[in-house]
């Protein structure tokens, strides 16, 4: 649907149909109606990238993530739910088709979709230090490098990772196994740093053989589950904390085949509590991060800094622990 089919259906110029859909003036009230309810019959829109040239901006702000996953989707629930009455629209762009692995993913889709597309963006989990160089405002979700550069979002990852670790010492676990994330992350060193911190102040030494990466994918936590699970040598732990919720249920998963019963035979704990965490079998205790909290929270600051509002470039959110059906006391000897 074009512009000249607008102009035809409602007996007008082509130039009334850009004045009306524009909000400009020099079109009577009347004709205005008319023209309006033709576009929305006919469910014309124009260009955004006519749109930005004309005006200098599209009213649309970007979410740009490697891939739609769990994590992204919480974040993106959150972002849509306060996009409401702002006036903008939303825009979410799949940008890594590697999973985000591949360093620079952020730059390619900010370079495509920057100025002409999207007037801001909300970029999740950017693999490098990113700049203002993007030429639009950029607010960065957990970014693998920790709060450099831009504004950024995210939670207390140490403090969170410690608590769920601290609850396995509470029930008695003393072998506690930690399946990491990935190693270019900056949340994963704080999760696995509050793991090792945990172990320390009650007086246990942090074995690395309980020590693997999981990568944060199913897929590339399976190996490392199993070797957890199956120890060529020393005993089995009898409870993992893992740094993200889907390599906890995946190594619950794990455990399933190899005969282990969690909780009676082994405690697992997640990070995210995605909502699988809670559908898992058996539901998975979780340290909660506030995902579509953090989510509202960038789009108000990208807001504000289209706005020119002065914000602090950091903000971090609060976890907190939610005790679940995967957790028990360490089997009897």
């Amino acid at each position: 649907m074009t512009i000249s089919d607008v102009a035809l259906a409602a007996g007008v110029s082509v130039a009334t149909v850009s004045k009306v859909v524009n909000n400009r003036y020099g079109v009577a009230a009347s004709t205005a109606e008319h023209v309006l309810s033709v576009v929305a019959e006919l469910g014309y829109e124009s260009s955004l990238v006519a749109r930005s040239l004309r005006r200098q901006s599209t009213n649309v702000i970007g979410v740009l993530v490697a891939e739609f996953e769990p994590y992204s989707t919480e974040l993106l629930k959150g972002i849509s739910a306060a996009m409401d009455g702002t006036g903008y629209e939303l825009l979410a762009y799949s940008g890594g088709s590697d999973g985000g692995v591949k360093v620079g993913w952020e730059r390619r889709s900010l370079s495509r979709l920057g100025g002409t597309l999207i007037d801001a963006a909300i970029v999740v989990t950017p693999t490098m230090v990113m700049s203002e160089a993007a030429g639009i405002p950029v607010v960065a979700v957990d970014p693998h490098t920790g709060p450099e550069g831009i504004h950024t979002v995210d939670s207390d990852n140490a403090t969170g990772a410690r608590e769920a670790v601290e609850h396995l010492i509470g029930l008695g676990h003393r072998r506690i196994a930690h399946l990491g994330g990935r190693t270019d992350l900056e949340s994963a060193r704080l999760r696995e740093l509050g793991y090792r911190q945990a172990l320390e102040t009650i007086g246990i030494d942090v074995d690395p053989n309980l020590i693997r990466v999981g990568g944060y994918r199913p897929d590339t936590a399976d190996t490392p589950a199993r070797e957890l699970l199956e120890p060529a040598f020393g005993e089995r732990p009898t409870a993992v904390f893992a740094a993200n919720d889907q390599s906890a249920i995946h190594l619950i998963e794990v455990a399933r085949e190899l005969g282990l019963r969690v909780p009676d035979d082994l405690s697992v704990v997640g990070f995210d509590n995605i909502p699988e965490a809670a559908t898992s079998s058996p539901p998975l205790t979780t340290v909660d991060q506030p995902l579509q909290r953090m989510g509202a929270e960038a789009l108000r600051l990208v807001l504000d800094l289209l706005d020119g509002t002065p914000r602090a470039r950091h903000l971090q959110l609060p976890t907190s622990l939610v005790v679940r059906a995967s957790t028990a006391p360490p089997p009897a000897r």
